[in-house]
């Protein structure tokens, strides 16, 4: 598959995601006043659900065999990646409210740039390749 076409999927999935992860955090935060960074947690927590099964079916494609015998390893990549793109973007997010006085909102939309790429990169390179 062409790279191109590879990030036009990446970045499909990735505005899916950020719904998910807006309504999830405007729900917590807004409607129930549930602190920004566990509102933040738990969002991006049931976007990857989200997100594994796009990436392993759509965007990173692999042919059955390999689907078959990578399943585990990907997951456990896939965790791992999401780890350090979420933490890339957790460390963001409280830098840009706790020290500059970021809007809790503000601050959450723009750490999903944060997340989209080190997520893309880690998933291209090390849990899908």
């Amino acid at each position: 598959m062409r790279e191109s076409r590879r990030i036009f999927r990446f970045a499909v999935i990735g505005t899916l995601n950020a719904l998910i992860i807006a309504a999830v955090i405007w729900l917590m935060m807004d409607e129930l006043d549930i602190d920004y960074m566990l509102s933040n947690i738990t969002a991006y927590v049931i976007a990857q659900t989200h997100n594994f099964i796009w990436c392993k079916h759509w965007i990173f494609p692999l042919d059955d065999k390999e689907k078959k015998s990578n399943t585990w390893r990907q997951v456990l990549l896939f965790s791992i990646a999401f780890g350090m793109a979420y933490l890339a973007q957790f460390l963001f997010l409280v830098v840009l409210v706790e020290a500059l006085n970021c809007d809790e909102y503000l601050a959450q939309f723009l750490g999903l740039f944060i997340y989209g790429g080190v997520n893309f990169i880690m998933n291209r390179r090390i849990t899908f390749r």
